[in-house]
C-alpha cells in the first residue's frame, strides 16, 4: 500500500511506548498495534488529532506516500 505509517519512528523520538499512547487516546494496543504495523485500512481523523496532540506532531509526520513501483 503507498500510504505508510511512520507512528513507531514518532513514539521513538518522543520516547513514549506504544501502551501509553493507546492509554492516553483510549484504544487498545491491539488496535494500536494495527496501525503501527501498516495493516488498518483506515483511521479515523479524530483518533490521528489525538495521536499528534498527544506526540505534538503534524499528521505528514506520521502518514507518508511511497509510490508503488
Amino acid at each position: 500500500m503507498p500510504i505508510v505509517l511512520n507512528l513507531d519512528v514518532m513514539l521513538a523520538k518522543r520516547k513514549m511506548r506504544s501502551n501509553e499512547l493507546a492509554e492516553r487516546i483510549g484504544i487498545t494496543t491491539a488496535n494500536l498495534s494495527i496501525l503501527k504495523t501498516g495493516k488498518a485500512k483506515a483511521v479515523r481523523f479524530s483518533t490521528l488529532e489525538m495521536i499528534c496532540n498527544i506526540l505534538e506532531c503534524q499528521p505528514g509526520d506520521i502518514l507518508e506516500y511511497v509510490e508503488d513501483k
